[in-house]
C-alpha cells in the first residue's frame, strides 16, 4: 500500500464528519481588505449548523487537497509514494529527532523548531494545513484528537496566495492539570513556496497578548549520498537526473512560534506555567506529526 492512496483514505473517511462550530512580526497577516465579500470563493468549510449535511458548501463537494494542485505535481507525489514504499526495507530511512531552541526575553517566548519527515513537501504541507480532522494528532480514549479543527474559511485567494481563517481546539495536560483551549488564527499561505505565516485573530485568544509564527518546507534529498556520488543536488530536477529518478524526497520543516501571555497572566509563577504548557504541548504535537509519517511508511 502506498503512502498517498492511504492518505486519501484517511481524508475520505473524515470527509463524512463535519466539524462542530464552536498584528505581528511577520507583517499584516490580517487586514481590513481581507473579507469574504472580497471574493466569490465559498468557504472551504462552512460554519456548520443544523441540517447542514447537504448544504452547498458541504466539505464533501470541496477539493481533496488543501494545497492548490496548480502548484505541485500530483503524479510526482504518487511516484514518490511508490519509491518510499519500495525502499522501506532495503534502504530504511531513520527520521532524526526534532530540534527545538527556546529563548525568553522581556516576557516574550521564541520557539525555533526543525524536523524532518519522509513525505514530499506538498504532502508534508498538507499535514500542517488540511482542515479535515485526519488523525495526525494522537487521540485519547474517547477518540478526540489533541489538536482538532473546528472551522476553516478561505477569506481571500490570489494565485498561490491564500488567506485562511482557522479555528482549532487544543487539549493539553501538565502535571495534575488538563484543559481545552480555543485557538483562532489568520494564516497567510503560499502554496507555491510552501510557506505560511500566522497570527491570532484580533479580539480573540485574549489569554495571549502575542501569538504568531511561520513555517516553511524544503525538499530533503534522502538518497543523494547513495545515488548522486555524495554530491548534494541544488534542485529537485538535478536530484532526479543524478539519481536517475530513483531518489526519494522528504521534507525539512522549519517553524517559529512567538508568544506572550496577556498582561494579567504574564507574571510569575503563572507566566512560567503557561510557557511550560505551551512549550511541552508544542513538542508533543510535533512528535505526533513525526510518528504519523513514520506509521504511514510501515503500512
Amino acid at each position: 500500500m502506498s503512502v498517498y492512496p492511504g492518505f486519501r483514505g484517511w481524508i475520505n473517511q473524515n470527509m463524512q464528519q463535519r466539524p462542530k462550530a464552536d498584528s505581528g512580526r511577520y507583517g499584516s497577516v490580517e487586514s481590513n481588505s481581507v473579507s469574504e465579500k472580497d471574493t466569490n470563493l465559498k468557504p472551504w468549510y462552512d460554519e456548520p449548523g443544523e441540517n447542514t449535511a447537504m448544504e452547498p458548501g458541504d466539505v464533501r463537494s470541496k477539493a481533496l487537497y488543501a494545497v492548490d494542485t496548480k502548484y505541485f505535481d500530483v503524479n510526482e507525489m504518487g511516484r514518490q509514494s511508490k519509491l518510499w514504499h519500495a525502499e522501506k526495507k532495503k534502504h530504511p530511512w531513520h527520521i532524526p529527532p526534532a530540534k527545538f531552541k527556546v529563548e525568553t526575553k522581556n516576557g516574550i517566548c521564541h520557539m525555533n523548531i526543525e524536523f524532518k519527515v519522509g513525505l514530499i513537501p506538498p504532502g508534508a504541507y498538507e499535514m500542517l494545513t488540511n482542515p479535515r480532522n485526519i488523525t495526525f494528532f494522537s487521540a485519547d480514549e474517547n477518540l478526540r484528537q489533541r489538536l482538532e479543527n473546528k472551522a476553516t474559511k478561505v477569506l481571500k485567494k490570489d494565485g498561490p496566495m491564500q488567506i485562511t481563517d482557522v479555528r482549532k481546539s487544543l487539549r493539553w495536560k501538565f502535571l495534575l492539570f488538563s484543559g481545552t483551549t480555543p485557538i483562532h488564527l489568520i494564516i497567510d499561505e503560499n502554496h507555491q513556496n510552501l510557506t505560511a505565516k500566522f497570527t491570532k485573530k484580533k479580539n480573540t485568544m485574549k489569554y495571549m497578548k502575542i501569538f504568531e509564527g511561520c513555517w516553511k518546507l524544503e525538499p530533503l534529498f534522502v538518497d543523494s549520498e547513495r545515488l548522486c556520488n555524495q554530491r548534494e543536488p541544488k534542485s529537485q530536477e538535478e536530484y532526479k537526473r543524478c539519481s536517475r529518478g530513483k531518489g526519494r524526497i522528504g521534507s525539512t520543516v522549519t517553524m517559529e512560534l512567538i508568544f506572550q501571555p496577556s498582561s494579567l497572566l504574564n507574571l510569575p509563577p503563572v507566566s512560567w506555567i503557561i510557557r511550560r504548557i505551551i512549550i511541552k504541548t508544542t513538542k508533543i504535537l510535533i512528535e505526533d506529526l513525526r510518528q504519523f509519517a513514520i506509521m504511514m511508511h510501515k503500512m
